[in-house]
């Protein structure tokens, strides 16, 4: 059964809280609910990690490094400013799924970059929350063999 740690990046705790219109109104416990339940049927083993703190994000990828096939990040924020998750990711040896709820690309520009998609397998952006669900099936794939 291959493991996938799932991890999301700084403001994703407020999900349903904070800018509903862009994020939705489901919580981050809805999100991992909703994993956990398709991972279940999928047949994968799934973990959950949130952090506002970049280097908590580091050490996470570095843990899954002993313990994960597979990765699913929302860098949030991070996405556009951090070659420190891109390097930490480039030192995991897994799939790599990046996933955004919102479709960045119809935002700010500065969020048209994404420093994570430079190791990513696949990315997800402007599915909503479904993203996670899609990145999940994506792994099954990825993770086989």
């Amino acid at each position: 059964m291959a493991h996938i740690q799932i991890i999301n990046g700084p403001n994703l705790n407020l999900l349903g809280k904070r800018q509903p219109e862009i994020y939705g109104a489901e919580t981050l416990a809805d999100v991992e609910a909703n994993c956990a339940a398709l991972a279940q049927e999928l047949g994968l083993e799934v973990s959950f990690f949130q952090s506002n703190h970049e280097g908590a994000i580091i050490e996470c990828i570095h843990a899954a490094r002993e313990n994960a096939q597979g990765i699913v990040i929302n860098p949030a924020a991070y996405t556009h400013t951090s070659v420190a998750i891109l390097d930490a990711l480039n030192a995991f040896d897994g799939a790599v799924i990046e996933v955004h709820i919102s479709n960045v690309h119809k935002r700010e520009s500065f969020r048209h970059h994404s420093y994570v998609s430079g190791r990513a397998d696949a990315v997800i952006a402007g599915l909503g929350t479904e993203g996670y669900q899609a990145a999940l099936r994506r792994m099954v794939t990825l993770t086989a063999g």
